[in-house]
């Protein structure tokens, strides 16, 4: 549906793993967010994540970060690694 799909990993405490398709629904719902950048997301499985091309992802690693710290993290931080499927950088 959407031009990109990107692979989402989160880290908590050193332990990194595919984010869970619940939080990734969770953030992408303009309801929650608030911004309308990422209204070009929409959430396919546990770790991917498809988008548009306006959708920056170290911005969207960034406040995904922000969100999940704040919303899941239960005191510690939770870091956000975006890639685009197939293994180029995003």
């Amino acid at each position: 549906m959407f031009a990109r799909r990107l692979k989402v990993e989160v880290s908590v405490e050193g332990e990194r793993r595919a984010c869970p398709l619940d939080w990734l629904d969770s953030f992408c719902m303009r309801r929650f967010t608030g911004d309308a950048a990422f209204d070009d997301t929409l959430p396919q499985a546990e770790g991917v994540l498809e988008a548009g091309f306006r959708v920056n992802s170290d911005r969207l690693a960034e406040e995904l970060s922000g969100w999940l710290t704040r919303k899941k993290g239960m005191g510690k931080k939770v870091a956000v690694h975006i890639s685009e499927e197939g293994g180029n950088s995003a």
